[in-house]
């Protein structure tokens, strides 16, 4: 069981990168210093560890709903493949997404899970899933969704007044009820001990599609390339905390001054690499509907930031939400592949300068 594995300790020989831990208790309660820490961690590197976010215990639920929904028959998971028409819903095989230009296949299962569905059970909005999971949709799914949206919504209720939006503004962005690609995914890469090569990381380099992902893992694997550098890191995992980031949708809203940083995931380092490697993330995207534009018009901060903006064509693509996010699920599935152009046209912040 992913939750209850005792691993070997994180190595420390290897290239790691220290993030700022941030407190939400003290967040919550308006702490100036602690919302100081936060807003340098968003406009620096775009992550952070997020500590006493009370969710710890669904989040052991969510790994073993993981557990029970891998352990199922191949036959019998691929029926709620998510398919390749761009929707996130459902199971991915490993090998149903390229990592880079040349089709290079990934080696990872996952089963992303929509808030809209969760919250309509036994209603499905989108599609239906495997019987793992609709056993586990009341006592575990929902209510691991319910704290996570609470507190990517806290944030982003902070990061709202820093901006200097209008209240309410970012909420309006990730309206309750209306559909979007929000939604949990619990992640399982297979053991790969002694590592992999740098052209077989187990996810291509990437920045997230949305706006605010909440991850949760007991190994580590995921690494950054810190900016100004051209070298990958290590984040060491921390028992008890979490690890957030931003996505493409801040970087737009803000006109840059939210970062959504490049990172992947590769095989754990050292004696961890012999373990199945589990994650959990809650992924908060903005409503179907909504343009991905900067909001120069609601906020001077924001206004002036943007006229600091040299390459546009993100930020301008005028693109919904549901656009930009079809449209890099898509064009990352195996079976579309065409050549790197397909490869290319699914890539977000990444591809501007300020990524590298």
């Amino acid at each position: 069981m992913p939750g209850l594995t005792t691993y070997p300790s994180f190595p420390e020989n290897v290239p790691t990168h220290p993030l700022l831990v941030v407190d939400y208790e003290l967040l919550e309660a308006g702490d100036k210093d602690e919302v100081a820490k936060l807003w340098k961690a968003a406009t620096e590197l775009g992550f952070w560890y997020l500590k006493n976010h009370g969710v710890n215990e669904e989040v052991n639920q969510m790994f073993e709903m993981g557990a029970e929904t891998m352990t199922l028959p191949y036959e019998e998971k691929m029926k709620f493949e998510q398919g390749d028409d761009g929707m996130s819903f459902g199971y991915k095989a490993p090998g149903a997404n390229a990592v880079d230009e040349t089709g290079t296949k990934d080696s990872v299962e996952f089963m992303n899970i929509s808030k809209d569905d969760a919250f309509s059970w036994p209603t499905p909005t989108h599609r239906t899933y495997p019987s793992t999971v609709d056993a586990r949709m009341e006592s575990t799914i929902r209510p691991f969704i319910r704290k996570s949206v609470e507190v990517n919504d806290t944030l982003l209720t902070i990061f709202n007044e820093l901006l200097g939006l209008p209240e309410g503004t970012l909420a309006q962005k990730h309206k309750p009820d209306e559909h979007s690609g929000s939604e949990a995914r619990c992640i399982k890469n297979p053991p790969r001990p002694g590592g992999i090569s740098e052209e077989k990381a187990a996810l291509g380099a990437h920045t997230d599609f949305g706006s605010l992902s909440f991850l949760h893992n007991r190994l580590g694997g995921l690494q950054v390339m810190v900016p100004g550098t051209t070298q990958w890191q290590y984040i060491k995992p921390i028992p008890g905390h979490a690890i957030c980031n931003l996505g493409d949708s801040m970087t737009i809203f803000s006109g840059g001054i939210l970062r959504s940083n490049l990172h992947r995931v590769v095989p754990p380092p050292g004696a961890q690499g012999q373990f199945e490697r589990w994650s959990l993330v809650y992924f908060t995207r903005p409503g179907n509907s909504v343009i991905l534009k900067p909001l120069v018009e609601e906020s001077n901060i924001v206004a002036d930031a943007y006229t600091k903006v040299v390459d546009r064509s993100i930020y301008e693509s005028g693109q919904t939400s549901s656009e930009w996010f079809a449209r890099r699920i898509r064009n990352q599935r195996s079976k579309n592949q065409k050549g790197p152009e397909t490869w290319r046209a699914s890539r977000g912040t990444e591809h501007l300068p300020s990524a590298a």
